[in-house]
Protein backbone atom coordinates (compact mmCIF):
# COMPACT_ATOMS: atom_id res chain seq x y z
CA UNK A 1 0.00 0.00 0.00
CA UNK A 2 1.37 3.86 -1.00
CA UNK A 3 1.31 5.74 1.36
CA UNK A 4 0.48 9.65 1.17
CA UNK A 5 2.45 12.42 0.92
CA UNK A 6 1.93 14.77 3.58
CA UNK A 7 4.28 17.28 2.61
CA UNK A 8 4.29 18.51 -1.40
CA UNK A 9 6.62 21.73 -2.67
CA UNK A 10 6.15 22.57 -6.12
CA UNK A 11 8.81 24.72 -8.32
CA UNK A 12 8.70 27.27 -4.85
CA UNK A 13 10.98 30.24 -5.45
CA UNK A 14 11.31 32.80 -2.36
CA UNK A 15 12.55 36.47 -2.82
CA UNK A 16 14.40 38.50 -0.33
CA UNK A 17 15.78 42.53 -0.91
CA UNK A 18 18.93 43.14 0.79
CA UNK A 19 19.82 46.94 0.83
CA UNK A 20 22.72 47.44 -1.46
CA UNK A 21 23.61 50.59 0.85
CA UNK A 22 25.10 51.40 4.03
CA UNK A 23 23.01 52.75 6.05
CA UNK A 24 24.13 54.28 9.63
CA UNK A 25 20.58 54.81 11.64
CA UNK A 26 17.04 54.10 11.45
CA UNK A 27 16.10 57.29 10.88
CA UNK A 28 18.41 57.66 7.54
CA UNK A 29 16.67 54.16 6.72
CA UNK A 30 13.38 55.82 6.76
CA UNK A 31 14.19 59.30 5.05
CA UNK A 32 15.53 57.47 2.29
CA UNK A 33 12.28 55.28 1.99
CA UNK A 34 10.55 57.81 2.19
CA UNK A 35 12.05 59.52 -0.61
CA UNK A 36 12.08 56.31 -2.34
CA UNK A 37 15.77 56.57 -2.69
CA UNK A 38 16.84 53.18 -1.19
CA UNK A 39 18.29 50.50 -3.45
CA UNK A 40 17.31 47.03 -3.02
CA UNK A 41 19.54 43.65 -4.01
CA UNK A 42 17.44 40.75 -4.97
CA UNK A 43 18.64 37.47 -3.35
CA UNK A 44 17.05 34.04 -4.01
CA UNK A 45 16.78 31.93 -1.36
CA UNK A 46 15.11 29.46 -3.29
CA UNK A 47 15.04 28.11 -7.03
CA UNK A 48 12.38 26.39 -8.39
CA UNK A 49 12.28 23.80 -5.53
CA UNK A 50 10.62 21.11 -5.73
CA UNK A 51 9.82 18.25 -2.91
CA UNK A 52 7.52 15.18 -1.86
CA UNK A 53 7.30 13.59 1.26
CA UNK A 54 4.86 10.39 2.09
CA UNK A 55 3.83 9.78 5.86
CA UNK A 56 5.90 8.13 7.91
CA UNK A 57 9.21 8.95 5.97
CA UNK A 58 12.30 10.58 7.48
CA UNK A 59 14.55 13.39 5.42
CA UNK A 60 17.33 15.12 6.21
CA UNK A 61 18.53 18.43 4.51
CA UNK A 62 21.93 19.17 4.24
CA UNK A 63 24.01 21.68 2.80
CA UNK A 64 26.44 24.91 3.98
CA UNK A 65 25.24 27.48 5.99
CA UNK A 66 22.43 29.86 3.40
CA UNK A 67 21.87 27.62 0.94
CA UNK A 68 18.32 27.93 2.54
CA UNK A 69 17.58 24.75 4.33
CA UNK A 70 15.82 26.89 7.10
CA UNK A 71 13.95 28.87 4.70
CA UNK A 72 12.64 25.41 3.44
CA UNK A 73 11.12 24.14 6.90
CA UNK A 74 10.05 27.34 7.71
CA UNK A 75 7.97 28.03 4.27
CA UNK A 76 6.85 24.56 4.88
CA UNK A 77 5.58 25.81 8.29
CA UNK A 78 3.91 28.68 7.21
CA UNK A 79 6.41 31.09 8.79
CA UNK A 80 6.78 32.15 5.04
CA UNK A 81 4.99 32.29 1.76
CA UNK A 82 6.74 31.52 -1.23
CA UNK A 83 7.22 34.34 -4.07
CA UNK A 84 6.18 31.53 -6.71
CA UNK A 85 4.64 27.75 -6.74
CA UNK A 86 2.95 26.30 -3.84
CA UNK A 87 3.40 24.57 -0.81
CA UNK A 88 0.38 22.02 0.54
CA UNK A 89 1.24 20.00 4.13
CA UNK A 90 -1.40 17.70 5.12
CA UNK A 91 -0.99 16.80 8.82
CA UNK A 92 -0.15 18.48 12.25
CA UNK A 93 3.23 20.05 12.78
CA UNK A 94 5.09 19.85 15.75
CA UNK A 95 8.31 22.80 14.64
CA UNK A 96 11.26 23.14 16.60
CA UNK A 97 12.75 25.70 14.30
CA UNK A 98 14.97 28.08 16.39
CA UNK A 99 16.15 27.79 20.02
CA UNK A 100 13.37 29.70 22.14
CA UNK A 101 10.94 30.46 19.80
CA UNK A 102 7.85 31.29 21.20
CA UNK A 103 9.50 31.43 24.62
CA UNK A 104 8.55 34.18 26.62
CA UNK A 105 12.20 35.51 28.43
CA UNK A 106 10.54 36.89 31.19
CA UNK A 107 7.95 33.93 32.27
CA UNK A 108 9.16 30.80 33.94
CA UNK A 109 10.11 27.66 32.64
CA UNK A 110 6.81 26.49 34.16
CA UNK A 111 4.79 29.50 32.76
CA UNK A 112 6.20 28.92 29.44
CA UNK A 113 4.79 25.29 29.27
CA UNK A 114 1.98 26.24 29.09
CA UNK A 115 2.57 29.28 26.73
CA UNK A 116 4.34 26.86 23.91
CA UNK A 117 1.61 24.28 24.59
CA UNK A 118 -0.90 27.02 23.20
CA UNK A 119 1.06 27.80 20.57
CA UNK A 120 1.36 23.96 19.18
CA UNK A 121 -2.71 24.25 19.26
CA UNK A 122 -2.64 21.77 22.80
CA UNK A 123 -5.72 22.37 25.49
CA UNK A 124 -4.47 23.80 28.83
CA UNK A 125 -6.30 20.94 30.02
CA UNK A 126 -3.36 18.69 27.79
CA UNK A 127 -0.62 20.47 28.83
CA UNK A 128 -1.64 20.11 32.74
CA UNK A 129 -2.09 16.00 32.08
CA UNK A 130 1.27 16.07 30.35
CA UNK A 131 3.72 18.19 32.56
CA UNK A 132 5.09 15.73 34.51
CA UNK A 133 6.43 13.75 31.65
CA UNK A 134 7.73 17.01 29.96
CA UNK A 135 9.84 17.64 33.31
CA UNK A 136 11.28 14.58 33.83
CA UNK A 137 11.97 14.17 29.96
CA UNK A 138 13.75 17.68 30.10
CA UNK A 139 15.61 17.02 33.45
CA UNK A 140 15.26 20.67 34.61
CA UNK A 141 12.67 20.06 37.39
CA UNK A 142 14.92 22.30 39.72
CA UNK A 143 14.75 24.95 37.65
CA UNK A 144 10.78 25.26 36.55
CA UNK A 145 10.46 28.54 38.46
CA UNK A 146 13.47 29.77 36.81
CA UNK A 147 12.74 32.63 33.97
CA UNK A 148 13.50 31.13 30.59
CA UNK A 149 16.04 34.38 30.02
CA UNK A 150 18.29 32.81 32.56
CA UNK A 151 18.17 29.21 31.10
CA UNK A 152 21.32 28.50 28.66
CA UNK A 153 20.74 27.47 24.97
CA UNK A 154 21.19 23.60 25.81
CA UNK A 155 18.64 24.15 28.55
CA UNK A 156 16.42 26.12 26.16
CA UNK A 157 16.38 23.06 23.88
CA UNK A 158 16.03 20.36 26.43
CA UNK A 159 12.65 22.32 27.32
CA UNK A 160 11.30 23.21 23.77
CA UNK A 161 11.87 19.42 22.59
CA UNK A 162 10.44 17.97 25.67
CA UNK A 163 7.17 20.15 24.98
CA UNK A 164 7.31 19.58 21.00
CA UNK A 165 7.48 15.79 21.66
CA UNK A 166 5.23 15.04 24.56
CA UNK A 167 3.02 13.12 21.90
CA UNK A 168 3.96 11.66 18.98
CA UNK A 169 3.52 14.54 15.94
CA UNK A 170 2.53 13.56 12.77
CA UNK A 171 5.07 15.83 10.97
CA UNK A 172 8.27 16.62 13.38
CA UNK A 173 10.61 19.31 11.88
CA UNK A 174 14.04 19.85 13.28
CA UNK A 175 16.19 22.52 12.69
CA UNK A 176 19.55 22.17 14.43
CA UNK A 177 17.94 22.07 17.45
CA UNK A 178 19.86 18.21 17.87
CA UNK A 179 23.52 19.88 17.62
CA UNK A 180 22.74 21.69 21.27
CA UNK A 181 23.41 20.04 24.81
CA UNK A 182 25.39 17.02 26.22
CA UNK A 183 25.90 14.02 24.34
CA UNK A 184 23.64 12.25 26.79
CA UNK A 185 20.40 14.53 26.08
CA UNK A 186 21.47 14.65 22.54
CA UNK A 187 20.94 10.57 22.27
CA UNK A 188 17.86 10.54 24.36
CA UNK A 189 16.61 12.82 21.79
CA UNK A 190 17.70 10.73 18.72
CA UNK A 191 16.00 7.83 20.69
CA UNK A 192 12.29 9.44 21.18
CA UNK A 193 12.75 10.57 17.55
CA UNK A 194 13.06 6.92 16.72
CA UNK A 195 10.04 5.89 18.84
CA UNK A 196 7.81 8.92 16.51
CA UNK A 197 9.11 7.06 13.80
CA UNK A 198 8.24 3.67 14.65
CA UNK A 199 4.54 5.17 15.08
CA UNK A 200 4.76 6.32 11.29
CA UNK A 201 5.45 10.46 12.08
CA UNK A 202 7.18 11.72 9.40
CA UNK A 203 10.54 13.59 9.99
CA UNK A 204 12.01 16.33 8.34
CA UNK A 205 15.47 17.14 10.22
CA UNK A 206 18.20 20.22 9.12
CA UNK A 207 21.36 19.23 10.59
CA UNK A 208 25.43 19.81 9.77
CA UNK A 209 25.89 16.29 11.04
CA UNK A 210 26.02 13.82 8.43
CA UNK A 211 26.39 11.03 10.64
CA UNK A 212 23.34 11.95 12.27
CA UNK A 213 21.40 12.83 9.21
CA UNK A 214 22.16 9.26 8.10
CA UNK A 215 21.53 7.70 11.81
CA UNK A 216 17.88 9.52 11.85
CA UNK A 217 16.53 9.16 8.39
CA UNK A 218 16.35 6.98 5.08
CA UNK A 219 16.08 10.04 2.64
CA UNK A 220 18.29 12.92 1.98
CA UNK A 221 18.20 16.30 0.01
CA UNK A 222 21.72 18.55 -0.79
CA UNK A 223 20.51 21.79 -0.79
CA UNK A 224 23.49 24.41 -2.26
CA UNK A 225 22.57 28.03 -3.16
CA UNK A 226 19.15 27.90 -2.87
CA UNK A 227 18.77 24.74 -5.41
CA UNK A 228 18.23 21.18 -4.64
CA UNK A 229 21.16 19.59 -5.99
CA UNK A 230 20.61 15.48 -4.73
CA UNK A 231 18.26 14.00 -3.29
CA UNK A 232 17.67 9.84 -2.48
CA UNK A 233 19.08 7.49 0.08
CA UNK A 234 20.54 9.23 2.77
CA UNK A 235 23.88 7.41 3.25
CA UNK A 236 24.72 8.32 -0.34
CA UNK A 237 23.53 11.89 -0.47
CA UNK A 238 25.68 12.94 2.60
CA UNK A 239 28.28 11.07 1.25
CA UNK A 240 28.17 12.76 -2.25
CA UNK A 241 28.16 16.36 0.26
CA UNK A 242 30.95 15.29 2.08
CA UNK A 243 33.43 15.03 -0.86
CA UNK A 244 32.31 17.87 -2.84
CA UNK A 245 33.34 19.95 0.04
CA UNK A 246 36.98 17.90 0.73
Amino acid sequence: MTEKTVIRVENVTVRFNIASEKIDSIKEYFVKLMKRQLQFQEFLALKNVGLDIKRGESWGIVGRNGAGKSTLLKLICGILLPDKGSVVVDGAISPLLELGAGFDPDLTAEENIFLEGAILGRSRKFMEEHYDEIVEFSELKDFMKMPIKNYSSGMQARMGFAVATVVDPEILIVDEILGVGDMAFQVKCEKRIRQMLDHAATLLLVSHSNEQVQQLCNNAIWVRQGEIVMSGEAGEVCNAYADYYK
